[in-house]
């Protein structure tokens, strides 16, 4: 039997049931809230660096840019916990398991907060090291460290408000974490201004602002989370279950190698890309957020689409799936095509956002980046949403394999074509290790042996 509570709206709590209705508006109203999340989270990233490069100046712009891989790989870790933790209870939910569902949600909190304690010893200790190895110069070193250091201090609200928002989103509740993350990036940047403006406290300011503002986020969002879980009846159930912690890690771990995968490969491209000076760390700087923004979008409808699928792979309604992968497809081409076009034809201006106009090397090296990736991006998109399709129906081997099969050739291709064409040989790699990719994905879905993984809970 399953509780009224999921059957009716309490407040503006709501937990969705993805099992019925049509596919696609289905999708399209959980995706909406997920897409604002990524608006107000990327503007933020964003607005970070527009403070780093107009108000303190290029070289705090490289040091945030040096420093930022590096958190990736934190934030990769983080992810690959919160996509284990949404397929499982997504699955849970779809098969109505609530009790199992409870025991799940506690045990995955136990298990992040200790993850985030060792990362956190582990990323002081190795902090220098870290940026020593990405061939980081030495002016702007002191700055890159600084900012590290205070980000790693604040792992545990990272992720914490990471797992909190994977549960949400895999009882269907999309709106909870907009809230939380609009609220978070609006205080965030009032915190990056009043830091740097006012207090004149530099690249920390901008450290000390992300901080406070995750760490507000976390412990709200916590708060709700077990505000929810109180409301949900059930007989009595395990605070945590070495069981389920196994099915927590079948499905995070992977995900988690296949998030931090991307984060190192990130970083043996940073290295390359270091070794050409601040300018053209700079201009990456800038192009890569707004890369960033634009690939982050097109994986949110792909994550949404992997929490439709979990429910209805755990309800046992194969064929609901294919009806939701036409319809995020047509939502991923209406993302792609406006960014494409701005990226290639208004890169000069979306890179003037982040230094002053007689910054021009910068800023040409930003607008090549964009204008060789931006035309890849219905590529991308493509191989994104088969990868939901993949997540969502814990075939997990053959979603790391298109992974890592991306990332791999850009990587290597990365290191072979700066030898003739320079820093613009790095910027080449990514829409061939993107293609490479989405044919992969495309050949898995095609084969459809994700249809006999049928989730793992039993």
């Amino acid at each position: 039997m399953v509780p009224s509570f999921f059957e009716k709206k309490e407040g503006k709590e709501m937990i969705k049931d993805m099992t019925k209705g049509e596919p696609g508006k289905v999708l399209l109203g959980f995706t909406l809230p997920m897409l604002g999340s990524v608006i107000f989270q990327q503007m933020y990233n964003i607005i970070d660096s527009v403070v780093a490069g107009k108000c303190i100046g290029p070289d705090a712009l490289a040091a945030v840019g040096v420093s930022y891989p590096i958190t990736m790989i934190f934030v990769a870790i983080a992810m690959g916990m919160n996509v284990g933790c949404s397929v499982l209870i997504s699955q849970l939910f779809g098969a109505k398991k609530m009790k199992e569902l409870k025991t799940t949600v506690f045990t995955a909190l136990s298990s992040v907060f200790v993850l985030s304690l060792l990362l956190t010893i582990f990323g002081q200790i190795g902090c220098n090291a870290m940026i020593r190895l990405l061939q980081t110069p030495d002016d702007i070193f002191k700055s890159s460290s600084l900012f590290l250091r205070i980000y790693i201090f604040g792992l545990i609200f990272v992720f914490l408000y990471n797992i909190c928002n994977g549960i949400f989103t895999a009882l269907g509740d999309s709106a909870t974490p907009f809230y939380f993350l609009v609220a978070s990036s609006v205080g965030n940047i009032i915190l990056d201004l009043v830091f740097v403006i006012c207090f004149h406290f530099g690249v920390g300011g901008l450290a000390w602002a992300t901080f406070t503002a995750q760490g507000m986020a976390a412990v709200l969002a916590f708060w709700v989370l077990m505000h929810r879980m109180k409301k949900i009846e059930t007989e009595e159930y395990q605070k945590f279950s070495g069981d389920m912690l196994k099915k927590l890690a079948f499905l995070s771990v992977p995900s988690i190698l296949q998030q931090s995968f991307v984060s190192v490969g990130n970083l043996f491209i940073q290295s390359i890309v270091n070794s050409y000076g601040s300018v053209v760390i700079a201009g990456y700087a800038g192009a890569i957020k707004l890369n960033t923004f634009a690939v982050t979008s097109f994986t949110t409808i792909s994550n949404s689409l992997s929490n439709f699928v979990a429910q209805n792979v755990g309800a046992g309604k194969l064929e609901r799936v294919k009806q939701g992968f036409r319809s995020c497809l047509k939502m991923s081409l209406c993302v792609i095509i406006p960014f494409s076009l701005l990226y290639v034809f208004g890169g000069s201006l979306m890179m003037r956002i982040f230094v002053n106009a007689d910054s021009q090397e910068v800023i040409r090296e930003g607008v090549l980046f964009l204008r060789i990736v931006a035309p890849f991006y219905l590529v991308v998109g493509a191989k994104l949403v088969c990868d939901g399709v993949l997540r969502g129906a814990a075939a997990m081997k053959l979603f790391m394999i298109t992974t890592f099969g991306d990332l791999i050739l850009r990587v290597l291709l990365a290191f072979v074509l700066q030898l003739f064409w320079g820093a613009m040989g790095i910027w080449l790699a990514w829409p061939v290790g993107w293609t490479g990719g989405m044919c992969m994905s495309i050949a898995f879905y095609a084969r459809g042996s994700w249809k006999e993984k049928n989730g793992i809970i039993g």
